[in-house]
């Protein structure tokens, strides 16, 4: 028996929707705002990053697959703090959505300073059981899709430029059997990480991947079924919030990250300690 697990909404091209509003803090080099794009932004993680990236200043353009009335509301939450935003369809399994997306925000919001690989899917089961047609959607969303962004992505970034990928605690620890899959795939975008830090540092762009552990969000909550047992493999006994994880992600595209790159950052409760 298998499960399918949306981790984050993946991101289809014909949707738009988009708000604008005051411009503010944050700056790229010109003095233009700068650009986040988080793909999987209309829930869990990508949502709270895309709203703490605007409070730090930054235009956001989220990318979604099911979730457009979600996907709507993180626009008006990024729109009631003053920055433009934009919501795109893009299905993050589809090789062609997953890098014209990059374009489409570009041309929606004139530019890009920071690249969050967010949107991802999780299939999990023991090993045996797992398809073929498990594994290409699983590789196509959360590595395939991440790499084809990235290459959308670099040639946009300039000098201050962030590459953020969202890993999983389970590419530093698997505490049991059932995710072979999704573990797999979570452990290539470590690789992914840090050779993209080595080809991108000489242009002044850093590439970095954060592991959430247990996470509240409506996938995984807290008071679920199995809520208890991953809480209490963390070292402080209890599940993160996305907002706990928006936080280093924010740190990450910020100038004070300009030192930090090639880099894993475990937001776990010290499920890998």
């Amino acid at each position: 028996m298998t499960s399918e697990t949306n981790t984050n909404d993946t991101s289809d091209t014909s949707d738009t929707s988009s708000t604008n509003g005051a411009h503010g803090a944050a700056e790229g080099a010109g003095g233009e705002s700068r650009v986040a794009l988080v793909t999987g932004g209309s829930r869990g993680i990508g949502a709270a990053t895309a709203v703490r990236l605007a409070r730090t200043g930054h235009d956001v353009a989220i990318t979604y697959v099911n979730g457009k009335e979600a996907a709507e509301e993180v626009v008006g939450a990024v729109r009631r703090l003053g920055r433009w935003a934009v919501a795109l369809r893009a299905d993050a399994a589809d090789p062609r959505e997953a890098e014209e997306v990059v374009e489409r925000a570009v041309a929606e919001l004139g530019r890009l300073d920071v690249l969050v690989n967010n949107a991802g899917v999780g299939v999990l089961g023991p090993v045996e059981t797992l398809s073929p047609e498990d594994a290409d959607r699983v590789l196509a969303v959360n590595v395939r899709a991440v790499f084809l962004a990235c290459r959308a992505a670099v040639p946009r970034l300039g000098r201050g430029g962030r590459i953020i990928t969202v890993g999983s605690c389970m590419a530093q620890r698997v505490p049991g059997p059932g995710g072979a899959l999704y573990t797999m795939s979570k452990s290539a975008l470590i690789g992914l990480t840090r050779a993209l830090a080595r080809e991108v540092g000489p242009r002044g762009i850093t590439a970095n991947i954060v592991h959430p552990g247990p996470i509240d969000t409506d996938m995984n909550p807290a008071d679920g079924p199995f809520a208890a047992g991953q809480a209490a493999m963390t070292a402080l006994g209890r599940y993160g919030t996305a907002e706990e994880v928006a936080s280093l992600i924010a740190y990450l595209a910020s100038a004070d990250a300009s030192y930090v790159t090639g880099a894993e950052f475990p937001v776990d409760g010290g499920h890998a300690a």
